[in-house]
């Protein structure tokens, strides 16, 4: 399928998922975040499709937030409709069975930073720079930035970020846990290509549902999650990648998955 706003690409299981607008630095507005819904929904069903890739086009936006010039104009309904079009897009992603690592090339500030936290795993270019400005504008983050970001670095740190609306470095995002892995711009669609060969490497299954355990069990309390997890880790034994993944261990070769 074609898209206006997107170029999608799939080769070696790997579909990468490029956000197209270069002359608004990738902004969002509400047909991008359509799109991308659209897009993810078809990806998430492919078979051939065992990692995604997001990242952005050009060399200094990821995403820098928001189509200002559209937003400008949002009545307070319009704004409600647009924060739960990219909220309920951002859970699918996070939620879908695929493991998705965002390539962030440049800014991801706003619903770029969101777009990025909605990830599985984040690798940064060296020239990256995060951030939720949108006090700056009399407003707050609105595609989950105000609930993911105290999630991942903690409260405090959260606050002051989207209190100031400061941008922050591709290196203070990784100290402060937000981002996995820091690299040389030329190095970046390298470096997320090899993490997710990594991931293709291992059991399909298995990896689907360690990341839905994951994600499942944070909104549970410690005893439901762990019980959560036992039963997911009981299923797995029913899997013939199971039987391949110790069989291949106890013979001392290289595992041939079937993700079945």
């Amino acid at each position: 399928m074609a898209y206006e706003n997107l170029l999608v690409d799939v080769s070696e299981r790997i579909a990468t998922v490029t956000f197209n607008r270069p002359k608004s630095l990738n902004a969002l507005n509400p047909p991008t975040v359509r799109e991308l819904g659209t897009a993810m929904e078809e990806i998430s069903s492919r078979e051939d499709v065992g990692v995604v890739l997001l990242t952005g086009s050009g060399e200094k936006a990821f995403i820098a937030g928001a189509d200002i010039s559209e937003m400008k104009a949002f009545t307070t309904m319009q704004a409600l409709d647009f924060a739960l079009l990219g909220q309920g897009v951002l859970s699918f992603i996070e939620r879908m069975p695929q493991p998705v690592i965002g390539a962030i090339n440049g800014f991801a500030l706003g619903g770029g930073c969101e777009v990025a936290m909605a990830c599985d795993l984040l690798v940064a270019s060296d020239t990256a720079r995060f951030g939720q400005p949108e006090v700056n504008l009399g407003i707050i983050p609105g595609y989950g930035g105000t609930q993911r970001l105290p999630r991942l670095v903690g409260r405090n740190l959260a606050k002051e970020l989207v209190l100031t609306g400061e941008m922050i470095s591709a290196q203070r995002a990784y100290e402060i846990g937000l981002v996995n892995k820091v690299v040389p711009a030329a190095e970046l669609m390298n470096a997320a290509r090899e993490i997710a060969k990594k991931i293709l490497s291992r059991g399909p299954v298995a990896v689907r549902t360690a990341k839905m355990a994951m994600n499942r069990g944070l909104d549970l309390d410690l005893g439901n999650a762990c019980a959560l997890e036992a039963s997911l880790f009981a299923a797995g034994f029913s899997t013939a990648d199971r039987q391949e993944g110790i069989a291949a261990f106890l013979e001392k070769r290289k595992p041939a998955f079937t993700g079945r």
